[in-house]
């Protein structure tokens, strides 16, 4: 198997991605990538777009992404949502949160 595994969440070191918004790169292999997300409330990520597919589920807090057309996903603890290839989104964080995400094929930018 050619995966790389990154130990537990308490002993990973985060990365910034941006101002209030960091990382820890869980596991990946050049299919798929799984990553943990601490997002700080007031924080906001910019709208933009990968080629890779992205689906996550919401650990904790309350996130709303916005979509390029304009639609808001107002999520929750239990959440689940899915952005595909090139499928244009940002997000506004209106609690403390925590994100599971996973992106297929891997982003090479999150190969740390």
């Amino acid at each position: 198997m050619d995966a790389k595994h990154r130990g537990s969440l308490t002993t990973d070191k985060r990365v910034s991605r941006a101002k209030g918004i960091d990382r820890v790169t869980l596991t990946y292999d050049k299919d798929n990538m799984m990553c943990y997300f601490y997002l700080e409330k007031g924080s906001k990520l910019e709208m933009h777009t990968h080629v890779q597919s992205q689906s996550g589920i919401v650990i904790k807090g309350h996130i709303h992404f916005i979509k390029g057309d304009g639609q808001i996903l107002d999520l929750h603890a239990g959440d689940a949502y899915y952005f595909a290839s090139n499928d244009p989104h940002g997000s506004n964080i209106l609690e403390d949160t925590e994100l599971i995400e996973c992106f297929a094929p891997s982003r090479d930018d999150y190969k740390d």
